[in-house]
């Protein structure tokens, strides 16, 4: 695990750009409120900070983190964790034990009772700042718990990263929640710099080899079997009963033998593959040698982890896959984990909305059309004597830009032909009245150029999820929202064109797109 920096900077890192835009608010509700008799949980923070000197707002985000501040009766989580706090028992993390040890509280307390769980994950999180060397100076800078965070995730690597990233989102979005029972608990916004030590090198920087939107991180080889032994014929939609960080850090533990090929975040819908398509995850018992598992962040009895974020993201994977691998687009080859024969989980559960899921999937779309008639999965070529929803397309953008193109009829005649090479010739690219991929490039981000980045939204975005998914010839999710997928296929178009890579789409990127490069 990292150590800590030797001494503090004051030209510190810039502020944590933020993951999520969903469930977190800015409030200006002080983080250290008078808590009263109506305030157990927000109580338990205070005195749990207080004992174990650990920043009461850096303890609840954690926590939040973890659970969304929701012990679920004592039930385990996926990895064997207890509580708001997460304190695990498990071969490989044994956060509970030694929660147990440190406060002197009986193991069952701390699984069902929230105010000790709560001290118990103080004591946890003191214990790694204190091997770590944090002293009463650093303890009181938010910042400088990074790798106790990290630690406290029960990963390594990028994984920890991850997670400790994910925390100091929280710490610089701020949140609101309200808590089973009713109670309100808040953590107020503001910059962070996190002192990353060793960790400053480990962020998750590959991509997923089969969906390029999604990052790549393995699990562990114990937890899947290389190849399948049947062909791939569904998706199985699953819920992690855990957190995103979490349920990664299990699937690469090799005492899980469990895990599924993506999984998809709660806050923003980001996604991270761990067993590649071609191979077997444990994730659905007899389903296994047949499906695609995907994981969502999140409990089966809290539909507020439900996200229309994740919905679009994880719709826009399913979407993808249906098409890569001729999955019918329909709930018998789309199936809830409790719907897989010989399968005794209840996941997804009676929260999950299938009608939402398979709208966004696109069951009837004619392969994926979303309905604006120009946004698909994916653009073959297009050329004389092909028909259908595509060469609608290509009819109408060439119409729109002053290239006569005849009827929007869906056949690509000659007068389709002849509007293509002209239109081609004006963008320097060959002239042979062929659709391919760099023209429909151009086709598809001609139009206004305005500087877009994670967070914007709206037609403009529209157009850069589409023209990217032509250029890159992999489905970008076109929901005109900046996410962290959208950045990432920026970046990859950026690399891949010899561009600045920074996953803002500024004059030079819509240059290169708008001339089909």
């Amino acid at each position: 695990m990292p150590s800590r920096a030797a001494a503090h900077t004051k030209g510190r890192a810039s502020v944590l750009a933020a993951l999520t835009a969903t469930v977190l608010t800015v409030t200006g509700t002080p983080a250290f409120a008078a808590p009263d008799d109506s305030q157990p949980m927000d109580r338990a923070f205070t005195r749990a900070a207080a004992e174990f000197d650990v920043p009461r707002d850096l303890l609840a985000a954690v926590g939040y983190g973890e659970t969304r501040l929701d012990g679920h009766s004592g039930r385990p989580s996926q990895a064997g964790g207890y509580g708001v706090m997460h304190l695990v028992s498990n071969p490989t993390n044994r956060t509970l034990e030694r929660a147990a040890a440190l406060t002197g509280k009986p193991v069952a307390e701390l699984r069902t009772d929230t105010g000790a769980n709560i001290l118990g994950g103080a004591a946890v999180l003191r214990a790694y700042a204190d091997k770590l060397g944090l002293d009463a100076r650093d303890r009181d800078d938010i910042d400088a718990w990074y790798p106790a965070v990290a630690q406290y995730g029960g990963a390594q690597g990028a994984a920890a990263a991850l997670y400790a990233d994910t925390v100091y989102t929280f710490l610089a979005s701020g949140l609101h929640t309200v808590v089973p029972g009713g109670e309100r608990i808040s953590v107020t916004s503001r910059p962070v710099a996190p002192q990353k030590g060793a960790l400053a090198d480990t962020d998750v920087r590959t991509q997923s080899p089969d969906y390029p939107s999604a990052k790549w991180v393995p699990a562990n080889s114990n937890n899947f079997a290389p190849g399948r032994s049947a062909k791939i014929s569904k998706v199985v939609v699953h819920v992690t009963q855990g957190s995103y960080a979490g349920s990664i850090s299990w699937f690469q533990n090799p005492t899980a033998e469990v895990s599924a090929h993506y999984v998809v975040r709660s806050s923003d819908g980001e996604i991270t593959q761990m067993v590649r398509d071609k191979d077997t995850a444990y994730h659905a018992k007899s389903a296994n040698a047949s499906a695609l598992g995907i994981e969502h962040e999140g409990f089966i009895d809290d539909p507020s982890w439900f996200t229309d974020t994740m919905y679009r993201s994880s719709a826009a994977l399913t979407k993808s896959l249906c098409d890569r691998y001729g999955i019918p687009k329909d709930r018998a080859h789309i199936i809830g984990h409790n719907e897989a024969p010989g399968n005794d989980h209840t996941d997804p559960g009676p929260y999950w909305n299938w009608n939402r899921y398979m709208e966004l999937v696109g069951v009837g779309s004619g392969g994926g059309n979303s309905g604006d008639g120009l946004s698909f999965t994916s653009y073959p070529t297009q050329q004389s004597g092909s028909t259908g929803a595509q060469v609608k397309a290509v009819q109408q953008l060439l119409n729109d830009q002053g290239y006569p193109a005849g009827s929007v009829d869906g056949s690509f005649g000659p007068a389709t032909k002849t509007a293509v090479a002209a239109y081609q010739a004006a963008r320097g690219l060959n002239a042979d009245g062929v659709v391919g991929p760099r023209t429909w490039t151009a086709l598809l981000s001609a139009g206004a150029t305005p500087s877009l980045q994670q967070g914007a939204s709206g037609d403009g975005v529209k157009r850069l999820q589409r023209s990217l998914t032509a250029a890159l010839g992999t489905t970008v999710g076109i929901d005109g929202s900046f996410g962290p997928a959208t950045v990432t296929a920026v970046r990859n178009y950026q690399t891949s064109r010899g561009l600045t890579a920074d996953g803002i789409v500024g004059p030079d990127t819509w240059a290169a797109l708008q001339t089909g490069r």
